[in-house]
């Protein structure tokens, strides 16, 4: 930014301590050396690692992606090389960088996320988020993230094999927003991340031989369209819990970090828009800076009036 000023944009998400509240979330950023040529990745808080489950997975067939107003419809299917070769081939990268990173986990049962926490472990990785809301699996997540009872067991589970900063990624796609929050925090979770993409469908209509024929993509609709829902979720559950909001959803400019910060938000990530504009997350922290200086504050928490 220039001009050095004394300012402090850290963040403490369980034993993580961030230089910035910026985080690149998870599936929008690769393992962050594919936007090397784009961001310097060391300036953001850290970045979420794309979802990685026990075994390869490549995902559902095409196509994956569609556009639709204010937003992107995704049903990748948590495409992934795995574990194993994930530590590898690209954990060595990640340490090499020496950035904040967090791995994101995804199982298609309780066995496998505990299996996924106790290889973490083993490996020292600092810090892991539970995917338990993707939407675009048959087995697994959003199943565990939507039943109270499986919830609290899982993340018990995962808990005990695992030391490090525990994550958990939420659903907005409840009745009981509150309740869920009360649980995550209870089961021993140190952050909750908060919301996943939303269950959404796409309909293209043909008209043909005197009749419509339709072609749906359904998946997980993320982007500027789920913000309100985003903020709402956030707002309901920032009361109940003590533990750090990591806040995400449609968020594209500095005004929606402020949004998110200002409903309970601890930290936030930045998802969809790094497709349409890669050097984003930089620009954010930079921006969050500005603000700082303009109104001379030293520290984000100067900038709220909120209890936790």
């Amino acid at each position: 930014m220039g001009v050095k000023h004394n300012i402090d944009l850290s963040v403490n998400i369980g034993k993580l301590k961030l230089k910035n509240p910026i985080i690149t979330a998870s599936g929008t950023f690769g393992y962050a050396d594919e936007f090397e040529e784009y961001v310097n990745v060391s300036s953001l808080g850290a970045i979420v690692t794309k979802g990685i489950t026990l075994h390869p997975r490549k995902g559902n067939p095409q196509p994956r992606v569609q556009d639709v107003n204010n937003g992107l419809i995704n049903r990748i299917g948590l495409e992934n090389m795995g574990i194993y070769p994930f530590i590898e081939q690209k954990l060595p990268i990640l340490r090499a960088k020496n950035i904040s990173f967090i791995i994101n986990i995804a199982g298609s049962s309780e066995e496998e996320y505990v299996q996924l926490a106790k290889i973490c472990q083993n490996k020292s990785i600092e810090a892991i988020e539970m995917n338990l809301s993707c939407p675009n699996v048959k087995h697994g997540c959003l199943e565990f993230g939507k039943d109270p009872d499986t919830l609290y067991r899982l993340i018990s589970n995962v808990r005990e094999a695992y030391q490090g900063t525990l994550i958990v990624k939420l659903t907005s796609n409840v009745s009981y927003p509150t309740q869920i929050a009360k649980l995550v925090q209870k089961a021993g979770a140190n952050a909750i991340s908060a919301i996943n993409t939303v269950k959404a469908m796409h309909v293209s209509l043909n008209y043909n031989n005197s009749k419509f024929e339709k072609t749906t993509i359904q998946g997980g609709l993320s982007g500027p369209a789920i913000k309100p829902i985003a903020l709402s979720f956030i707002s309901e559950i920032r009361p109940v819990v003590d533990i750090p909001i990591i806040g995400m959803g449609g968020i594209t400019y500095i005004q929606d970090v402020l949004e998110f910060l200002s409903v309970g938000a601890n930290a936030v990530q930045i998802g969809t828009a790094n497709f349409t504009h890669p050097t984003i997350s930089e620009q954010l922290v930079d921006g969050l800076g500005e603000i700082l200086i303009k109104n001379n504050k030293t520290n984000l928490k100067e900038c709220f009036n909120r209890r936790k």
